[in-house]
């Protein structure tokens, strides 16, 4: 089943390769992915390598090798376990298969195929050139069929991290040379090499890094001999390890180390095992990721775009996770995309939690958060990132902790897990309180435009012209919208939890400062003329009157009544302001800043939240919606599912169905995405956790209960299967407008979407 999950994902015009462990190949902007191997860059962590290597082939029907053959492309396809790319080479047809495998192995496997009655003899050489600047010259080592070195990478801030390169040519290499050079290195260019010129009599083993000077590009390669009988196949296979050296063990800087410890890390995997001898091509990796999918609910849905994108969504999660026990990454965990991005970060962080809590086991899910909990400053604040061997340049976000952390317990309840973040994000509600109120509003301050994740928008310009400035600092003061609704759930979390880990005086302290930051909402954020809440100046304490997605968040608290909901279709549903062609844009589209395509002042810029619909945003706005609509309004529904249909035909490439994407942001007009950015599979939002609460319609409501209320998507039919619920495995079925629940392949009631079912374990 898993494996017909994975060829379901089938497409060419996809690349990224990866396992989960932190260590991938998502390039950016590829430039070489008609060339055998991988001389696009790869990503440990956050850190960039590249080239990893590249396979020539060479004519050996005698000695010395002759000419390179030119591999010309037939045809490539791409599921997320592999990259299959078929050439045609001088008569012969060869199929790649280039994966990577947990343990940082990049492997490119053959079969090359001979159709003529003649034998064909070839030689088969895996090589890499890459600048000498880094690498220890006296690590090199060379031997017959392997050559290895030490290489030191650094990151955007100028840290550094040492990687053991290994180029192997694991079945029956018979050579490993590698020779410095003052240049070039010009792209994967045989001709380029020293080896035509060294390998005059046959390939070598030797090491020659010596010279006048250690610059230069340091060119390694291991070669196999291939013979290809005659209407008959042969097979090769070369691999790269990056493997990093010198982390340390799992590290918390955070004073509460101890705290955190009470929930311990899972052990980290066994190393991996490599393909044996005469293995399938590729299928090492399909066999990794379909382990990861075993542990995927599923999913049969007659809406084959939410079908598609679940599990999608699945294989970029897992793309873009990390293993817990080495370094910062005490706890496996997900990063917030691939490149630099490729680091667990806050803000998205609360996002992958959501998601994540849906695998069978909550490992995963737990540490998205616990990884930033154990790295908390003294003060109580939070790092924004958590680099793998540092802590510099971290920057913060706001981010919504507390709705976060209940959403995994209400899946996977477990006390040690809470008394894990309990005093933690109780220090970090103080630092808050110190930092961030200071006057004692109940409203909290954002000190610059990149903190709330959102950065370029009117809501900032509002209260200094010199918002928008690059530099991170104290450069405003806005009592935020969102950074005051995350504080209020925050507080009515830690109450919660209080109370369940039986600390009646603290649940009463944290009821209190959530009752005085709800009122502030309602009373200072609240404008009943306009019918809309809105960001505040500190100065003056007055509404900014601001239009942003953002004064929509408190309608997915309770602090939205009948009284607000007005408001709330006014606004939201009015498309002159959020509902365009594709809702929700972050910025309301009568504003003076607005721009559909990505411009700031007239310039295209990275991130502006100006008016692109960012997938952050949609999470929180259906939420908003589908929380009115429960609680106030049940003609919301209608427009719940309006806007969670168009959010995902959003995220297909011109509305194809097998070409599923998840970029950073969209125009509002046409749904295209910022291709420009590089950035596909971005773990910035949550989808998976939407089509399970409203399409599906399970939703938790805390202990052995739940809900099952299908919003109206007139679905002819849908299977959720396997779904975890406190130790239990539910089932979902919905057939022509009635459902059924099932519960360890029990069947245990049913009823018609409209009519919502509440059951008690």
């Amino acid at each position: 089943m898993a494996e017909e999950l994975l060829n379901s994902l089938e497409r060419s015009d996809k690349y990224y390769l990866g396992s989960g462990d932190g260590i991938l190949w998502a390039p950016r902007y590829p430039r070489w992915l008609d060339q055998p191997g991988f001389w696009d860059e790869a990503h440990i962590y956050h850190y960039e390598l590249a080239p990893v290597f590249t396979i020539t082939f060479l004519a050996a029907e005698g000695q010395p090798p002759g000419a390179p053959l030119m591999p010309r492309v037939l045809s490539r396809r791409w599921t997320p376990a592999e990259l299959i790319v078929e050439y045609e080479l001088d008569g012969l047809v060869a199929e790649e298969h280039r994966s990577v495998l947990p343990g940082g192995y990049f492997l490119s496997e053959w079969a090359i195929r001979n159709g003529s009655d003649a034998d064909r003899r070839l030689l088969g050489v895996a090589w890499t050139g890459q600048s000498a600047n880094g690498i220890e010259l006296s690590s090199v080592q060379a031997a017959a069929g392997s050559v290895s070195f030490s290489h030191t990478l650094q990151d955007r801030h100028v840290h550094r991290l040492a990687v053991q390169v290994t180029l192997e040519a694991p079945d029956g290499g018979v050579a490993g040379s590698a020779l410095l050079s003052e240049g070039v290195a010009d792209g994967p260019r045989w001709e380029l090499t020293p080896f035509p010129d060294k390998w005059r009599r046959g390939p070598v083993t030797a090491v020659q890094v010596d010279g006048v000077s250690p610059r230069g590009v340091l060119y390694a390669a291991v070669a196999t001999p291939v013979s290809v009988p005659a209407r008959g196949t042969a097979t090769l296979r070369a691999q790269a390890r990056l493997r990093p050296t010198g982390l340390p063990a799992p590290q918390m800087s955070s004073p509460l180390a101890t705290v955190i410890r009470g929930h311990a890390p899972p052990k980290r995997r066994a190393e991996p095992r490599r393909p044996a001898p005469g293995a399938e091509p590729g299928a090492a990796s399909r066999a990794s990721w379909s382990r990861f999918l075993d542990g995927v609910p599923g999913l049969d849905c007659s809406d084959k775009f939410f079908e598609r994108f679940w599990y999608y969504r699945w294989y970029g999660l897992n793309l873009c996770s990390h293993e817990g026990g080495i370094g910062n990454h005490v706890y496996p965990g997900c990063c917030e995309g691939t490149g630099y991005f490729h680091v667990p970060i806050a803000y998205s962080a609360q996002c992958q939690a959501r998601e994540t809590r849906w695998l069978s086991q909550p490992d995963r899910a737990r540490g998205c958060l616990l990884n930033i909990l154990a790295h908390q400053k003294e003060s109580g604040q939070l790092h924004g990132r958590i680099y793998v061997n540092h802590l510099a340049h971290t920057d913060f976000y706001f981010a919504n902790w507390g709705d976060a952390v209940l959403a995994v317990d209400r899946v996977h309840p477990d006390d040690a897990y809470l008394r894990a973040v309990y005093e933690p994000l109780s220090r970090y509600a103080e630092w808050l309180d110190r930092q961030r109120d200071r006057e004692e509003s109940g409203l909290y301050d954002v000190i610059d435009h990149y903190e709330t994740g959102q950065e370029y928008m009117s809501r900032y310009m509002a209260v200094s012209p010199e918002a928008d400035s690059e530099t991170w600092g104290n450069l405003i003061r806005l009592k935020g919208i969102d950074a005051t609704v995350y504080a209020y759930r925050l507080q009515r979390a830690l109450a919660e939890i209080a109370a369940r880990i039986d600390d009646g005086s603290a649940a009463g302290r944290w009821t209190a400062a959530a009752d005085r930051t709800g009122t502030a909402i309602r009373d200072l954020m609240w404008d009943g003329e306009t019918g809309m809440f809105s960001d505040v100046d500190p100065r003056t304490m007055r509404r900014t009157g601001v239009k942003a997605a953002v004064c929509f968040y408190p309608y997915f608290t309770d602090l939205a009544d009948a009284d607000h909901v007005e408001g709330l279709r006014a606004h939201l549903l009015n498309p002159a302001e959020f509902w365009t062609v594709y809702p929700v844009p972050s910025t309301s589209a009568d504003d003076p800043y607005y721009s559909p395509d990505a411009e700031w002042k007239g310039k295209r810029h990275n991130c502006p939240w100006n008016g692109r619909v960012w997938p952050m945003t949609n999470s929180h706005i259906v939420e908003a919606l589908a929380t009115a609509a429960i609680r106030q309004d049940p003609g919301l529904r209608e427009r719940v599912v309006e806007l969670v249909r168009k959010f995902v035909r959003m995220m297909f490439h011109d509305g194809d169905l097998g070409r599923p994407n998840c970029y950073e942001h969209y125009s509002p007009d046409t749904g295209r995405p910022s291709l420009y950015r590089g950035f596909d599979d971005y773990q910035h939002s949550w989808v998976v956790d939407l089509l399970v609460k409203y399409v599906a319609g399970f939703r938790p409501l805390g202990g052995d209960r739940f809900v099952v209320d299908p919003f109206p998507f007139e679905l002819d039919s849908l299977r959720l299967s396997e779904l975890p619920f406190r130790g239990r495995r539910i089932e979902i079925e919905i057939d022509a407008g009635r459902f059924a629940v099932s519960v360890d392949g029990e069947r245990t009631a049913d009823s018609a979407v409209g009519e919502p079912l509440r059951v008690e374990l």
